[in-house]
């Protein structure tokens, strides 16, 4: 009887200590943990715990700036290269610790050197989950954003009617101008960077390391992109061919008409305009093509519209760049034109613009060109100008 008691006084006390201990942990060292997305970062120890190379998003608090593998100074920033992120804001540990990479973009904003007061405060960062200073880190960073105030999902629609107040009561030529005007100038990447860039863009909702194939629509990882047969390239809606324009920094590079694609696929759709009809394909269900012309499937058809209309409005020949104009022709080989308007004028109406298509925009926008495609903000416009 005397051991009984004592093993039912034991548990007792055990079930009394547990509960105090977990009584003592605050609110942000409970943090839920997430699948890496920008709407459900990863916490810091997920990070440190997944350090495989996929670009995902991180969220903890700024904790230092790294200066080593195992030394992080909490004042005197010596400069504005990196940070430390922790899931407490008091945390000292540097095994408790990931530190990130702040391109040059980013310095001005989050460089502990010219922004000390970020010190403590809470920030989701997306980047390449690797090795920084030959300690667990993120790398190559995109994006950053303070969360205090909850932070936003790049799918929502973001505040932008002010980006558009030059072009209202406008339609017909005077519209095109002012749109052309509006997102003209935008900040260029290396073909080299589009493939990262993709890999952000084009993100599976569904699994993070993976991107949706245009096309196909097939879900495949984000490491398999290349020339092989079945990995995925750098599909150019506006086919470089028309224009000859490459893939020079610029309409070749420029992610608002830029997706990734089966590399097979891509190259049966080679240089074809645009049109409804012709053989099915047999490795993407839906789509068609004949000698001139391809039909994507259903669900993109808008997508494909919305693209090259924004690709007709921002190449109109000045700054010593390429005039890429619609028309209503198959079949326009090499010279900058790119057809057929009336089908993708009907492909816009029948496709409607989806979350995908918003979050992909607002992405472009934030973290990488600084401009929109007006016609997936408002589709409407398309009718007014063509």
């Amino acid at each position: 009887m005397k051991v009984l008691q004592k093993k039912v006084i034991g548990i007792f006390a055990f079930v009394f200590l547990f509960t105090i201990a977990c009584s003592q942990v605050s609110p942000s060292q409970m943090s839920a943990a997430g699948n890496g997305t920008w709407s459900s970062p990863y916490t810091v120890d997920q990070a440190i715990s997944n350090q495989n190379g996929f670009n995902q998003t991180v969220e903890g608090y700024v904790v230092g700036q790294p200066t080593s593998t195992s030394s992080v100074v909490t004042s005197n920033f010596p400069n504005d290269y990196a940070l430390a992120l922790a899931s407490t804001p008091s945390e000292s540990s540097t095994d408790q610790m990931v530190y990130v990479q702040i391109p040059s973009s980013y310095r001005s904003s989050y460089g502990l050197q010219s922004n000390p007061a970020l010190m403590g405060e809470k920030i989701k960062v997306t980047g390449s989950i690797t090795a920084y200073f030959s300690h667990p880190g993120v790398k190559s960073t995109t994006a950053f954003e303070s969360v205090e105030d909850g932070g936003t999902d790049p799918s929502d629609p973001p505040a932008y009617e002010e980006y558009y107040n030059a072009a209202e009561g406008k339609t017909g030529e005077s519209l095109k101008t002012t749109l052309h005007n509006i997102i003209d100038d935008h900040q260029t990447l290396s073909y080299d960077a589009v493939w990262g860039a993709l890999r952000n863009t084009d993100e599976d909702p569904n699994n993070p390391n993976n991107v949706i194939l245009l096309y196909s629509g097939r879900s495949q990882s984000k490491t398999t992109n290349g020339g092989g047969i079945n990995d995925w390239n750098r599909e150019h809606v506006w086919a470089k061919s028309h224009g000859d324009f490459g893939t020079a920094q610029g309409p070749g590079t420029d992610l608002h008409h830029l997706r990734p694609t089966d590399v097979s696929v891509n190259s049966t759709r080679g240089n074809l305009d645009f049109d409804n009809g012709g053989t099915q394909h047999s490795e993407a269900p839906g789509n068609y093509y004949d000698s001139d012309s391809w039909e994507p499937r259903d669900e993109v058809k808008g997508d494909v519209a919305r693209m090259i209309f924004y690709m007709d409005v921002r190449y109109e020949g000045d700054s010593g760049e390429l005039d890429l104009e619609l028309n209503n022709n198959v079949n326009n080989g090499s010279a900058p034109y790119m057809g057929k308007m009336s089908v993708l004028l009907e492909w816009n109406e029948q496709d409607p613009v989806d979350a995908r298509e918003i979050r992909r925009n607002n992405i472009i926008y934030e973290q990488y060109q600084g401009n929109r495609n007006p016609f997936i903000d408002h589709p409407e416009w398309a009718e007014m100008i063509w």
